[in-house]
């Protein structure tokens, strides 16, 4: 009987943008004696390139580069659905507080100084590994119980989503989802909700299905909201799959169980009182 073959071990992979020969050739030797694949970019236009064929499990990012810097290139990298989660790691020579809070603002995680440390870059890598690890397992949880929640910041910028989340969010837009934000109307229900105001948003998916957007809470880094069918659509897909009615009829019908009125009817569908009648 032939021995099963041993399944190799996950090799992560690591995205190193640069401009400088001498740094990724450093970096690449000191990563990869660690185990983990290397991959080289040397700007921020290849990298942008490089993702969509290969997903890394973490980012290495100069901040200065002639053309597209490290700050538009990250912010491009992290309106990418796939690297949403993916930490990114500044390396630079600038160590003013400004430039400090532009990467953390742009989608940086984390940043060295240059010239860098190899231990100290590596030990960064599997910290964050770590922690992008645990939070991909709690969401992949989230979503395997039917979660459709999503994380975002005060500006509506998506930080995180399950992927069920993930794949409804991309319905919302009349254009495909390209920016990780929340469409404008769900923005400006977002700035009430900060300021008090309850409620659910109605949103409506490029098919036209109806989703009710909630608030559920929020931490000092990220606001929790939760997207899901709203019942009134759910309502109607039922009758329509037990019934032989179209979906006017199925809404005039569910609105009749409600006890309402053929005139309430026309008013709340933007219907004469004759069609509902007839429906």
């Amino acid at each position: 009987m032939a021995d099963t073959p041993t399944p190799r071990p996950h090799r992560d992979v690591v995205l190193v943008v640069d401009d400088s020969p001498d740094t990724l050739s450093f970096l690449t030797e000191a990563i990869e004696r660690s185990g983990a694949t290397v991959l080289v970019a040397v700007g921020g236009d290849l990298a942008l390139a490089l993702v969509d064929e290969i997903t890394p499990d973490v980012i290495l990012l100069d901040a200065v580069m002639p053309g597209m810097d490290g700050f538009e290139t990250c912010r491009r990298l992290k309106a990418k659905p796939q690297l949403a989660g993916v930490p990114v790691i500044f390396m630079t020579g600038l160590s003013e507080t400004e430039h400090i809070v532009k990467g953390l603002s742009a989608g940086g995680i984390d940043y060295v100084t240059k010239p860098i440390a190899p231990d100290e870059i590596l030990a960064r890598i599997r910290v964050h590994l770590a922690s992008a690890r645990a939070a991909q397992s709690a969401r992949a949880a989230l979503d395997t119980a039917g979660r459709t929640l999503f994380a975002v910041a005060e500006d509506g910028t998506v930080l995180w989503s399950t992927p069920q989340a993930g794949r409804l969010l991309a319905g919302l837009g009349a254009e495909p989802f390209d920016v990780f934000a929340l469409p404008p109307r769900a923005r400006e229900w977002l700035r009430g909700c900060l300021a008090g105001a309850t409620g659910t948003l109605s949103l409506t998916d490029r098919d036209g299905v109806a989703y009710a957007l909630s608030f559920i809470g929020r931490t000092p880094d990220e606001i929790l909201l939760r997207l899901s069918r709203e019942a009134q659509a759910a309502g109607v897909e039922r009758l329509r799959a037990r019934l032989p009615v179209t979906g006017r009829e199925a809404e005039v019908l569910l609105w009749l169980s409600r006890g309402k009125s053929s005139r309430d009817i026309g008013e709340i569908l933007g219907l004469s009182h004759r069609t509902v009648t007839k429906h």
